[in-house]
């Protein structure tokens, strides 16, 4: 499960304890097998571009209930919810501590609070934010995470400062597997229907792995966790 532990130095034990022991560690990054992220990725090898990747959950714009994410979540943002976007940048886009050149956030848009949880202690995190990584090479990407965006989440590529593709999670085929999901498991998190497909691919990707020793492309090693957090801590 994301990220692997709580700061680099636990999960750096953890990996190097797997190797010596000859154990491979698959990470649940399922957004790496997402739909929308391999759209995205597609379009802009074929026609250039750079990529936005938009993290929208449905918590209520409310300092309570915020404050029970941000307690229930006191990792922070960077390391929880947008970790999965860090993941990508890390996996498909060269990016990672030694390859940053620079990091803007975009302060208009971020939002960063203070607020009491459920425990009656503070908790400060950010609930809503923006940011473009650029590396060393000229990549870049954006990354936007908004605890009260809404159920919609998607990978939006621009050119010449127009947007030029976007592919959104779930799609118009999705939402009917939604809609049962919905049904079948009332008071769920909205997450867990529309991100369902993408479950079952990193897991089916993983078990064919342990049971044929086929490489799971595309679902994040325990290496790529390992310079995810390192990402996040870096940019924390």
């Amino acid at each position: 499960e994301k990220p692997g532990a709580p700061t680099v130095a636990e999960l750096e034990t953890m990996r190097d304890e797997a190797k010596a022991a000859g154990v491979t560690v698959l990470m649940g990054y399922n957004k790496n097998v997402c739909k929308y992220v391999r759209k995205a990725r597609e379009y802009s090898a074929e026609n250039g571009g750079t990529i936005t990747f938009v993290s929208n959950n449905t918590y209520e714009n409310t300092p309570a209930s915020l404050g029970e994410c941000f307690e229930r979540n006191r990792e922070g943002m960077l390391k929880n919810m947008v970790i999965h976007e860090l993941a990508l940048l890390v996996s498909f886009f060269d990016v990672s501590v030694d390859t940053i050149e620079s990091c803007t956030a975009d302060k208009d848009f971020s939002s960063l609070q203070t607020l009491k949880g459920p425990s009656g202690n503070d908790f400060t995190d950010f609930d809503k934010i923006k940011f473009t990584i650029k590396t060393k090479s000229g990549k870049e990407v954006t990354v936007v995470g908004d605890r009260c965006g809404g159920e919609v989440s998607w990978a939006a590529v621009e050119k010449d400062g127009k947007e030029v593709f976007r592919h959104s999670m779930p799609d118009d085929e999705d939402k009917a597997n939604v809609s049962v999901l919905e049904k079948e498991y009332p008071g769920a998190m909205p997450y867990f229907f529309s991100q369902d497909p993408d479950y079952i691919t990193v897991k089916e990707k993983v078990s064919a792995q342990c049971a044929t020793g086929a490489e799971a492309e595309g679902v994040a090693t325990i290496d790529i966790a390992v310079e995810t957090l390192r990402v996040a801590e870096y940019l924390t």
